[in-house]
Formats: C-alpha cells, sequence, structure tokens
C-alpha cells in the first residue's frame, strides 16, 4: 500500500494484487454465496485431468445471453456427481442441459470469479428433458402430424427392412444374428443405411439416412432405427423437433428400438412401432412372418377341407341328377312333342294370315310408290327449268363480260401502238430494216432511215458515241 499525491490530492492506492484479494475476501465472507443452488444452462463442458471445466449461461426469451460465469466440478466431487446424473437421467454432463447446481463463490488473483460446483440435482435436468420431449410432441399434435407415421398399416409380413444405425454397434449386430439365426427360417432383406447414434450430429445423419431410403421407398416394407449396445447415456440427438416430424410424416412405417430400457424418447411416442431394444425389433419381425405363416398354413388348411367338402357334395348331386336324367329327359322329349304338333295345328292358318298381310303391304307400297314417282318427277322438271333459266343468265353475263375485257385491251393496244407514238413527235431510226436501239452498233457511212409520223428520212451516219 502506498500514498499518492496527485491533481486529486493526497489519496491511498493499491496495488491490483491487493485489490482482488479484498474482492475474494468480500465474497467469502458472504455465506449466501457459498452455498447456493444457481439454475443455468451448461455451455463448453470439457473433462480434463479428471475435473470438469464448463460455463453457466443464462438466456432471455430472445435467446440472448444476459448471464455468464466459468463452473469447476473439481475431481474430488466429479466421479460421484457424474454417476448420480447418469443413474438419474441416463446421460452424461453436457452443453446444452439445463441443471439446477449447489456450489459457492470464488474469485482467484489470476483467473477471477468462477463457481465451484459442489452438486447437480439431476431431477431438475430430468424435468427438463422430459419438458422438451413435451413441447416437441404438442408442436406436432398442433401440427396435425403426430399420429400419421402411427397410422400406417404395417406389412403382414415385413420383410424388406431399411435399417438405420451405426455401423459398429453392437445393438446393430445384435438385431442382424437375431434376424439371420430365427428357428423358423424366415429369410429377412434388410440393408443397412448407416448414421451417427450418438452427440449433436444424430438427428441430421438419421435424417440423411431417411433422404437416402425414400428415394427407392417402393421397395422397403419398413424403416428400423436402431441403437444399443456400448454407451447408451446421450440420446439428445433423438429429442429434436427436425427429426421427429420427419420421423411422423415419413411414408413408411417406423419401427424404432433405441436401446434404452428407462426412458422414452420423442421418437418413440410417434413411431409406428416402438421396442425397448435392436434384439426385440428383431423379434417382432420374426413374430410378424410367424403369425403371417400361421395365419397363411390355416388358411390353407380351410381351403384343402372345403375343397374336399366341396367335392363331395357336388359328387353326391351329380349321382342324383344322374338319376333323374332319363324321367327328366321323357318328360322334356313328351313336352316338346306337345307343343311342336301345336304349332304345326296353328301353321296353316298362321300363313294365310301372314299372307294376307303381306299382299295388303305390297298394294299399299305399289300405290304409294307411282305418286311418290310423279312427285318426284315434277319436282325434278321444275329443278331442270330453273337450271336452264340460270345458265343462259349467266352466259349472258359472262359474254358481257368478256366483250367488256376486250375493249379493255383493245383500248390499251391502240395506246401504246408505234403509231401513236410517232404522233407525239417520237421517231423510230431503222437500219435494213430493223428499229436501232444502240448508236454504239452503227458505223460510219452507214444509210440509216428515220421514220417520223409523217413520212421518213434517209441519213449517212457521220459519227456514232
Amino acid at each position: 500500500m502506498a500514498e499518492y499525491g496527485g491533481a486529486y490530492g493526497q489519496m491511498r492506492t493499491l496495488r491490483l494484487s491487493e485489490f482482488t484479494m479484498m474482492v475474494g475476501g468480500a465474497i467469502r465472507s458472504v455465506p449466501a454465496l457459498q452455498s447456493a443452488w444457481v439454475t443455468a444452462e451448461l455451455s463448453d463442458v470439457r473433462v480434463s485431468g479428471g475435473h470438469c471445466y464448463m460455463e453457466l449461461v443464462e438466456k432471455d426469451a430472445a435467446g440472448m445471453t444476459v448471464a455468464k460465469l466459468r463452473a469447476t466440478i473439481w475431481a474430488n466431487r466429479f466421479y460421484g456427481i457424474s454417476q448420480k446424473f447418469r443413474a438419474v437421467t441416463g446421460r452424461d454432463i453436457a452443453a446444452g442441459m439445463k441443471v439446477l447446481l449447489n456450489g459457492g463463490a470464488s474469485h482467484h488473483p489470476v483467473y477471477g470469479l468462477s463457481f465451484s460446483v459442489n452438486d447437480i440435482d439431476p431431477a431438475y435436468t430430468l424435468g427438463d428433458m422430459e419438458r422438451l420431449r413435451r413441447e416437441i410432441l404438442e408442436r406436432l399434435a398442433r401440427e396435425g402430424v403426430i399420429g400419421y407415421n402411427r397410422s400406417l398399416r404395417m406389412a403382414c409380413a415385413p420383410q424388406r427392412i431399411a435399417v438405420i444405425s451405426a455401423p459398429t454397434a453392437a445393438g446393430y449386430g445384435d438385431f442382424v444374428n437375431q434376424l439371420e439365426g430365427n428357428p423358423d427360417g424366415f429369410v429377412f432383406y434388410d440393408l443397412l443405411f448407416p448414421a451417427i447414434m450418438q452427440g449433436d450430429r444424430t438427428s441430421a445423419s438419421v435424417r440423411e439416412a431417411l433422404d437416402r431410403i425414400e428415394m427407392a421407398v417402393d421397395f422397403w416394407d419398413c424403416v428400423v432405427i436402431i441403437r444399443g449396445g456400448g454407451s447408451t447415456t446421450d440420446l439428445n440427438g433423438f429429442d429434436d423437433y427436425d427429426l421427429a416430424r420427419r420421423v411422423a410424416t415419413y411414408p413408411l412405417p417406423v419401427v424404432v428400438g433405441i436401446g434404452h430400457e428407462r426412458d422414452r424418447t420423442v421418437l418413440d411416442e410417434i413411431a409406428n412401432v416402438r421396442m425397448k431394444t435392436p434384439t426385440a425389433v428383431a423379434a417382432f419381425f420374426i413374430d410378424c412372418l410367424r403369425t403371417a405363416y400361421t395365419d397363411a398354413s390355416s388358411r390353407v388348411t380351410d381351403i384343402v377341407r372345403y375343397c374336399t367338402e366341396r367335392l363331395t357334395g357336388e359328387s353326391r348331386r351329380l349321382s342324383n341328377l344322374e338319376a333323374m336324367i332319363a324321367p327328366l329327359a321323357g318328360a322334356r322329349v313328351a313336352s316338346a312333342r306337345a307343343a311342336l304338333e301345336s304349332v304345326a295345328g296353328r301353321l296353316p292358318a298362321l300363313a294365310a294370315t301372314r299372307l294376307a298381310t303381306a299382299r295388303e303391304r305390297l298394294a299399299a307400297s305399289s300405290r304409294m310408290l307411282g305418286a311418290v314417282a310423279a312427285s318426284r318427277c315434277g319436282m325434278e322438271g321444275r329443278r331442270l327449268d330453273d337450271l336452264s333459266d340460270r345458265i343462259a343468265q349467266a352466259a349472258v353475263v359472262r359474254l358481257q363480260r368478256e366483250t367488256q375485257r376486250l375493249d379493255g385491251y383493245r383500248s390499251l393496244i391502240d395506246a401504246f401502238s408505234p403509231a401513236k407514238t410517232l404522233r407525239r413527235g417520237y421517231s423510230i431510226t431503222m437500219v435494213d430494216g430493223h428499229a436501232v436501239t444502240d448508236a454504239s452498233l452503227l458505223k460510219h457511212g452507214q444509210t440509216i432511215t428515220t421514220r417520223l409520223d409523217k413520212g421518213s428520212v434517209e441519213s449517212v451516219v457521220a459519227s456514232a458515241e
């Protein structure tokens, strides 16, 4: 500590270390700051040297950060806290979670203000995760799509199965082994569409796999999303709105087996079928085929029994009919003979009546034909007379029009005749009886004749240009 006498007079000054020690002492002197429960969102969570370092963040309704503070779970507490948190929530402490922490404020001369975590209440985080799931489900319900995939009808014998899983996951191996080793010998046609099944990229990766499957949607009976084996502590990716909506509106039935016995993800609530584990999913398909096989076998047995009974009954009916053929045939022949005799008796009278009727119709037709012919001849005669008049009139009109056209040609020829041209003062120069149109064709001393309107003149060429 020192004294400074400057423009503001004599004043006491502090070194920075002294000031930071005073800040730390002030913080430690407030009991409420040494043990407090604080709600915050975790950010930048990382584990190093057994210690867990993170940032506590608070955001407003618009998503803007309004407070931020460094926090640490020291190694002597971290193992116990993380185990308890995983046992209750089924997940590791990770960025993006909302937590309720107990701890105290501390101030380091170099690292500044931080929060030392003493405990985390996993029930609070569990409640927040459940709230997130509920919000996603409520949103899907408002959009009217929450029950679409559940309403799709699963094939009675689903064998063509598109599988979305991590290729190296133990759960995927269990699923395949269960299908291929089924004791009934059923054949399944399953194909893996690899995806990331843990962490922040889960949603995008699974949606990409669903997109690839939909490109050949008619080939598949259903889609399976399974995750099992290894760590089951990070299921955040399955509580995602975009993924949930994609599954809820998917055109194929979706079967999920996330492999988590205790918690249910959003996909469990909206998928067509939900099973606990990948092995249970495989057992579901085997049971479907076993049921279909049993039903088909039962139907075959029923068909065989029905056919046997029907054949026996029809055989008996044929025997009865065979015995009845002779008497029935005799009765039918007698009935037919009686009908023929009746018709034969009535035939002469019927023929006479039909002939009389035909003669009357023929006579009426003859009379009508004469009248129609006379009327038609008169009509055609009048039409010929009319055509003759029209032809005569057309010939006169055409003759007048052609006469006028010839008169026009005559006037035009007369107007352009050489005589008319000469009368207008023009002349025609001729050599040997042919008109000259090019002066360069004339030769010196050559005799030319110039024809005028009245008379002609002979000249000798002196020069020609």
